[in-house]
């Protein structure tokens, strides 16, 4: 570009950056260039800074990220959300989750909004570290910081505690989901009903398994409300399911609904009704009482 004597612009010195990085061997080479732009006419921008922050986070030189990080301050480069979640992985990486934590207030501080990601490292991190007090008091200020906690953030916790040992600590979270306008999918119930038993309280387990099959259902009924019928392996899934838990005047209510539905060529509604019909056979049998 400068032999043909086209100046050269930040997107360019970027695109060749991303280029150099993409190889380990360029990283110095990378930012050799990074350094010398500004002999071109170049002057970095925070894509520039983040790109190489980025890099040396993943290669393990934090301190030179770090170093990359505070130098765009004296060099009036305004960081962005970006800069400060790549630094705070960078940290998370190196089990330097306090750090992070207070990279995030500083963040908060100067007016910044955390994106999802961002949190998401954070919480992974803390619980990881069996800091379940600090995560679960993280995800609560979520919302009063302009970020709603996503279905990701509440299992990432839900997770933490069952494997601490304290499902009812994760119960808890489970119950605060729907209050903040999200509702828990089947990781969230699979992982608190595991949780519950490995401390052998089957009970609640029954209760939260019981909740899950309803949701279920729930979904079920929908498909068959705007005329789809579940594939033939969804059936077999769900139906045996449904028949463990639920009242048989349920069941034969969902059934009828299901006849009504035009069965498409693709159902193999046939296949899923045998399989259905030897489940019930065993069932009987095993309810029969012994000779």
């Amino acid at each position: 570009m400068l032999e043909f004597d086209c100046k050269p612009l930040p997107k360019h010195l970027n695109r060749i950056l991303e280029l150099l990085v993409t190889h380990r061997n360029y990283l110095r080479p990378a930012f050799d260039l990074f350094k010398n732009a500004h002999k071109y006419g170049v002057l970095p921008n925070t894509k520039s800074y983040n790109i190489l922050m980025r890099s040396f986070c993943v290669n393990g030189d934090l301190s030179i990220a770090y170093s990359l990080f505070n130098k765009m301050f004296k060099r009036d480069v305004m960081p962005d959300v970006e800069s400060y979640r790549i630094l705070m992985q960078g940290l998370c990486r190196k089990s330097q989750v306090n750090t992070a934590v207070d990279l995030l207030e500083d963040m908060l501080n100067k007016g910044f909004v955390p994106d999802t990601l961002s949190y998401t490292t954070l919480l992974n991190s803390l619980c990881r570290k069996k800091k379940l007090r600090e995560a679960y008091k993280l995800l609560c200020r979520m919302k009063v910081k302009g970020c709603n906690p996503d279905i990701v953030h509440y299992n990432t916790v839900i997770l933490g505690f069952c494997r601490e040992g304290r499902a009812m600590d994760a119960c808890k979270v489970l119950e605060d989901m729907s209050s903040n306008g999200c509702l828990p999918n089947l990781v969230s119930y699979r992982t608190l009903v595991g949780g519950l038993c490995d401390q052998g309280m089957f009970d609640e387990a029954k209760k939260y398994m019981a909740l899950m099959l309803k949701m279920l259902v729930e979904c079920w009924m929908e498909l068959l409300k705007f005329g789809e019928a579940p594939h033939k392996d969804t059936w077999v899934m769900i139906v045996p399911r449904i028949c463990e838990v639920d009242e048989t005047e349920r069941t034969e209510e969902i059934l009828n609904k299901v006849m009504k539905v035009e069965i498409k060529p693709d159902t193999r509604i046939v296949e899923a009704g045998i399989g259905l019909e030897d489940y019930l056979i065993r069932k009987t049998r095993s309810r029969s009482p012994r000779a």
